[in-house]
């Protein structure tokens, strides 16, 4: 089958969206199926990449590196005119899937759309919370226009119920194993953050961000000083917040974006992972973290909720209770043994959350899109 693929984030860009959208293309390509993937050109673009289609792409505010793509309606439809896709996948509600969605349904070919953002919950984390029920219905109304929303949980797929999205379906998140692993834990990255053998590393991954809550997490590390005074705190990522909060704390080491296997190193590295975001839909750092062998403190919502058992793999705490998150951190500071048998238990519940699986319920699901709009195609 020939599936097009509409995001407007891709690797190199590291963000969730991107990571996910590229790992669900080359499963379906491994199935043995075409991919037809459309995207805003990057800096790194040459004039053609093979099985893209490269449209023109704007700055976004407020995230330095990353793009949205041109309202490309026309180029769109000549181009699926020609090689017409058997279902269309929209990862991003921009410009460019907007006028996908349009393109795909004037074809008649079937659209399933992925809501991996909460725009509504960026607008209270960006000080403009009166504009939430405003975000919910323009993202209502651009994923009632396809056949199917893809979300990440079954909490997700409930809550768009009742806020009348049409089709929410669940796809099941997965997570590279193999890359993200506890024996990637590197004695001299730990030493260069100051931290020894018996040193507490409390960890966050993620763009150094409002959205993510970060004074939380801080907030958090400094009570757990108190039980463990040698503790380190170490932030992955980059971010708008990044010089004012290294100012401030300057014993927290920042080490910046990583990528693969410098990223993988960095997780299997540190010892709880801080994770106080409350604006994800998902949060793909709560599997990469649970993968490494890392017991990790996060709300009650989310990969956190559909994967992480608490008193097990770390500790959900109940969604907005910034006390509670706290209190967890100082708790599992304090227990060694507790820790190591949650490092154990974390990585022995994400075995079972193999790409290879997702891919194969992608695909059966556009295929039953594929299927339902034209039951006598012959599909491949």
């Amino acid at each position: 089958m020939r599936y097009a693929i509409v995001t407007e984030t891709w690797p190199p860009e590291i963000n969730g969206v991107a990571l996910t959208v590229e790992s669900l293309a080359h499963g379906l390509r491994a199935r043995g199926h075409a991919i037809d993937l459309v995207r805003p050109r990057q800096p790194h673009d040459g004039d053609e990449v093979d099985d893209t289609l490269l449209v023109r792409g704007f700055p976004l505010p407020r995230y330095p590196g990353l793009r949205f793509g041109a309202p490309a309606l026309r180029t769109l439809a000549n181009h699926w005119r020609a090689q017409r896709p058997d279902a269309v996948y929209i990862a991003t509600e921009g410009p460019l899937g907007w006028a996908a969605r349009r393109a795909a349904r004037a074809l008649n070919v079937p659209v399933a759309t992925g809501l991996h953002t909460r725009f509504d919950h960026y607008m209270r984390d960006y000080g403009f919370g009166f504009l939430e029920p405003i975000a919910m219905q323009w993202m209502r109304r651009f994923h009632n226009a396809g056949d199917a929303t893809l979300v990440a949980t079954r909490e997700l797929q409930d809550d768009l119920t009742r806020r009348r999205f049409a089709n929410p379906m669940r796809l099941a998140r997965a997570v590279d194993g193999v890359l993200f692993h506890p024996s990637k834990r590197d004695t001299r990255l730990r030493e260069s953050w100051g931290a020894g053998d018996g040193t507490l590393v409390a960890i966050h991954v993620g763009r150094i961000a409002a959205e993510k809550n970060l004074t939380l997490a801080l907030a958090a590390f400094r009570a757990l000083q108190r039980v463990r005074p040698e503790a380190r705190m170490v932030f992955v990522g980059e971010g708008p917040l990044r010089a004012s909060l290294a100012a401030a704390n300057p014993d927290i080491v920042f080490a910046g974006l990583q990528r693969g296997e410098d990223l993988a190193r960095h997780f299997a590295s540190g010892d709880l992972f801080l994770f106080p975001s409350r604006s994800e839909t998902f949060g793909n750092v709560t599997l990469e973290a649970m993968a490494s062998g890392v017991p990790t403190i996060a709300f009650d919502y989310g990969a956190a909720r559909e994967h992480l058992c608490n008193g097990e793999h770390g500790m959900r705490v109940h969604d907005g209770d910034a006390a509670a998150f706290v209190t967890a951190a100082m708790h599992l500071a304090a227990d060694d043994v507790l820790l190591r048998r949650m490092r154990t238990n974390a990585r022995a519940a994400i075995e079972h959350l193999h790409p290879d699986q997702v891919a194969a319920e992608f695909d059966a699901l556009l295929q039953w899109l594929a299927r339902r709009r034209n039951p006598h195609a012959q599909l491949a």
